[in-house]
């Protein structure tokens, strides 16, 4: 009782099944390849993450210690700083004179 109807319904009816197993194997693995990608994407965003964090720091750290040096040299050059500050407002004030000279003869 073998007609060929029914031969080509089971033949049918296998190729099916196996078409879905391998597109199952086939979605299974690609799901699991995304998976594997964005597991590594993330881990490589925490990398980075973690390396801006500690550069920032770092110079943060430098630029405070800058800081503190420099402030350091202005508090003890503080005497100096103000002679110079004299100095130039002693030189200010002559050139606004001599300015004054100057146009009061071109009148």
């Amino acid at each position: 009782m073998s007609s060929p109807l029914v031969h080509a319904f089971f033949v049918g009816r296998a190729i099916a099944e196996i078409a879905y197993e391998q597109l199952e194997v086939g979605v299974t693995n690609a799901l699991s390849e995304l998976g594997k990608f964005d597991a590594e994407q993330r881990e490589n965003l925490r990398t980075f993450v973690d390396q801006v964090t500690e550069r920032a720091a770092r110079e943060q750290e430098i630029a405070m210690q800058s800081r503190t040096t420099t402030l350091v040299r202005v508090d003890s050059t503080s005497t100096d700083l103000q002679a110079t500050i004299d100095e130039l407002r002693a030189e200010i004030a002559e050139l606004r004179s001599e300015l004054q000279r100057y146009r009061s003869r071109s009148l």
